[in-house]
């Protein structure tokens, strides 16, 4: 009998990047591959690699660079990439890296096993040549979803095989995902789109992503059951642009309908919306983000930038004012809220007016997280090709004074927080003994965690209501409410 053969997946970016990996995952282990937490122990080292900016890309190769040295030492025979740096430079990463045992693109996840063994045998399989994969699908949204041929990451059109090994989906149907848990947190993202059919002007996402095309509801409820009896208790909906769910299905108001639903599935304790588009947003989905029980009232707005001049150049639309009036609106629906954004300084043009008019939005509109970035050149973008470039020199200044401005004024929304009760999701209680979580206004990894001082030991995976006595920083430290009558605090004290 051969010896089975290991693989780990090393994952790189952004959640959408988590999904991948498991979706990879899946397919691995219903192929009979042993996965293994630590590449040191694998045969093969898998690494799903960023290509959204310069930092991630060079974080990406690193993570080549480091699983190569792996083979001068461990068990380690092959190193692969796979993922949006991948998919993005395609051959010109493979000559450029030839640490790299394969290169390969989206086209070939659905063959990963085959294309895996091929390279462990010491067979070579050719880079992709990167393409626009805009163009693959058609210019119409309502066309989108016959077209399923295109390679689409977590959507996963084939057939799944019968007798899947325990711990892999699909929860139903032939068009769930494979997909297998790499960690046994309680918190999980799922596909809600893939690709944007916005054409930002900093952004090359969309070249690489493709165009925007939805999952279908019952897709994303089916794989969200298989999540909760995983033991899973928050899922977080995750695509390029979230508002513009259902156009493509007919209903750009699907999303109102869908979250219900999710909210609605049993052993699911909160839902969250990620990456949605100020432009896009309607009442209907603010009523039913701040109204819905178990949907988190989060706002992970995609701003960018507050100064007109700055907004129009990125192909963008709003101003400081819109943006303000769009929060006012929000937390008088919802006043406890949360809501963070990611935003470019240092942009083609930007002036020190443009600049002044961004810390003016950021001063008053008392955001839990924010992220700071320095603008640079993204191949193939509009903005590139921009003149009116500002000095690097200028770009690190600007960087710095608005990163410490934000950093400040997310201390100060934490502080605003004193005395509210929230809802805790327990995640970790670490070798201290220390109970972790996050509130309703906390994303995973982005938006800072909630203390539990508590002499009592919450299980992970529960959820506590417990009352606001600190912050450190954006980190909130809170107190667990006792139930009625006494005993350990949990969500259900408030039922």
């Amino acid at each position: 009998m051969p010896e089975r053969r290991t693989v780990a997946l090393v994952t790189l970016g952004c959640a959408r990047n988590e999904v991948d990996s498991e979706e990879l995952a899946g397919r691995l282990a219903a192929d009979g591959w042993e996965l293994v937490e630590e590449a040191a122990d694998a045969d093969v080292a898998v690494v799903n690699t960023c290509g959204f900016v310069e930092a991630a890309k060079k974080d990406s190769v690193d993570a080549l660079l480091e699983a190569n040295d792996l083979k001068d030492h461990g068990r380690t025979q092959a190193v692969v990439a796979v993922g949006c740096m991948a998919e993005r430079y395609g051959k010109e990463l493979a000559e450029a890296l030839p640490e790299a045992d394969g290169v390969l693109g989206f086209d070939d996840y659905a063959d990963i096993s085959d294309r895996l063994r091929t390279i462990l045998s010491g067979g070579v399989h050719a880079s992709h040549t990167p393409r626009d994969r805009r163009k693959l699908l058609p210019i119409s949204p309502a066309r989108r979803q016959d077209a399923t041929s295109v390679a689409l990451p977590g959507h996963a059109q084939d057939t799944a095989p019968e007798d899947l090994p325990a711990g892999v989906a699909p929860a139903s149907g032939p068009r769930a995902p494979l997909r297998r848990r790499l960690d046994s947190s309680p918190v999980a993202s799922v596909k809600l789109a893939s690709g944007c059919d916005r054409r930002c002007s900093f952004c090359a996402i969309p070249s690489f992503r493709g165009s925007f095309i939805s999952r279908r509801p019952s897709d994303v409820l089916g794989e969200t059951r298989w999540l909760a009896e995983q033991g899973v208790k928050e899922v977080m909906l995750v695509s390029e642009n979230n508002t513009s769910y259902g156009k493509d299905l007919g209903d750009i108001r699907l999303l109102e309908t869908l979250l219900p639903e999710l909210a609605a599935v049993d052993g699911i304790e909160r839902i969250r919306v990620s990456y949605l588009q100020p432009a896009e947003m309607r009442p209907g989905l603010i009523d039913v983000l701040t109204s819905t029980e178990k949907v988190a009232p989060y706002f992970d707005l995609s701003f960018q930038h507050s100064a007109p001049g700055v907004l129009r150049a990125m192909r963008r639309f709003g101003d400081t004012d819109r943006f303000l009036e769009l929060l006012e609106t929000i937390r008088g629906k919802a006043p406890q809220a949360g809501a963070r954004s990611n935003f470019i300084v240092g942009f083609p043009g930007e002036t020190e007016e443009d600049l002044a008019e961004l810390e003016r939005f950021l001063s008053e509109a008392r955001l839990d997280a924010i992220g700071v970035f320095g603008y640079s050149d993204e191949d193939g973008t509009e903005a590139a090709t921009y003149e009116n470039k500002v000095d690097p020199e200028v770009v690190a200044e600007r960087l710095e004074r608005v990163s410490r401005l934000a950093e400040e004024l997310t201390a100060q929304r934490a502080e605003e927080r004193l005395g509210e009760v929230v809802e805790v999701l327990v995640e970790e209680i670490d070798e201290t003994g220390a109970v972790l979580g996050r509130g309703a206004h906390q994303a995973p990894e982005t938006d800072g965690q909630t203390l539990l001082s508590t002499d009592g030991e919450p299980e992970v995976g529960r959820m506590v209501e417990a009352k606001v006595v600190a912050t450190e920083g954006v980190d909130l430290v809170a107190e667990p409410l006792e139930r009625r009558g006494g005993g350990a605090s949990t969500g259900e004290a408030a039922r």
